[in-house]
């Protein structure tokens, strides 16, 4: 152990490396935004802190799991080489101890300092993620990132069951909101990737059943993304701000689909459209949480 917390201070980026922090800020993000749906004035401070912290610790801790079961196919992948257990920077023995010591904290401070069913829709979210995901359906089939989907869609319940302690329908329509975003937002990289995923037997849908098909999958699930994104404003949880904001931001999206569809060719296409897809997710959420506060920021005026 007293290696592990000097190796720690030695390779500190390394193991920040191993949590994917840009993957875990959007996922700590839509958990704050979870959050502050929740109620209708500020979020309980010890649940924002350590309902945060915990969550993204359990998100890093998957991330960590992620890399040391994928070290040899992320070895044989130009997107993925430089990682820290393929190019050597970690040691596999190092990777599973701080996986399982950021991951135990994140769920006990969850447990603890939060309430007990955060920390178990935590942990089934870890599971589904680090051991169902990426053990057995990414290289089980083709729909891996589909079933796989919805760890990555959790975020928002768990900040939102953070404060309540319960799980509402309109967290769900959170998640649901997510699980949809998901497969376009990934096969459009796993288009621009496809050669090294084949190069490696990962069976992403471009490999499996062509780019023409996953270009076709891409625009049927934009377009059930654009109709689940209204919901929100169809079921009264927001307003007109985000309803307009969503419209904006969707008909984006599907051109970006679209487009995918008409220029075969371009090759740069697919990667702007997986750009697009994460500056939407963003965008769509911070409407979320600012279209939540418009009545009370106008009530101040009155």
């Amino acid at each position: 152990m007293n290696a592990l917390v000097q190796g720690a201070v030695v390779h500190w980026r390394d193991y920040l490396e191993l949590c994917k922090p840009r993957v875990v800020a959007l996922i700590m993000f839509t958990a704050i935004v979870g959050m502050f749906l929740a109620v209708p004035g500020t979020v309980p401070m010890q649940a924002f802190v350590f309902g945060t912290l915990g969550i993204g610790m359990a998100a890093g801790s998957a991330a960590a799991i992620n890399q040391l079961v994928d070290r040899q196919v992320d070895a044989g992948m130009g997107r993925t080489r430089n990682r820290p257990l393929p190019s050597g920077h970690l040691n596999v023995q190092s990777c599973l101890w701080f996986a399982i010591a950021v991951g135990a904290g994140g769920l006990a401070m969850l447990a603890v300092l939060v309430n007990p069913l955060t920390a178990w829709l935590t942990f089934g979210s870890l599971i589904g993620y680090a051991v169902i995901y990426t053990v057995f359906l990414k290289r089980a089939t083709p729909q891996n990132i589909v079933i796989g989907g919805a760890s990555g869609a959790a975020p928002p319940v768990l900040g939102w069951t953070a404060v309540t302690g319960t799980v509402d329908p309109h967290a769900l329509l959170l998640f649901l909101i997510i699980f949809a975003w998901t497969p376009p937002h990934f096969w459009a990289l796993a288009i621009h990737r496809r050669q090294e995923y084949a190069k490696v037997d990962i069976p992403m849908l471009p490999v499996t059943h062509g780019v023409e098909y996953t270009r076709l999958q891409i625009l049927l699930y934009t377009a059930l993304l654009f109709a689940i994104s209204v919901l929100p404003f169809v079921t009264g949880m927001s307003g007109l701000l985000y309803l307009v904001g969503a419209l904006v931001l969707g008909g984006g999206f599907l051109r970006y689909a679209i487009l995918l569809m008409v220029r075969r060719t371009d090759e740069r296409l697919p990667m702007q459209t997986f750009g697009y897809s994460i500056l939407y997710l963003m965008a769509l959420f911070a409407l979320l949480l600012v279209d939540h506060y418009v009545p009370l920021i106008l009530s101040l005026f009155n």
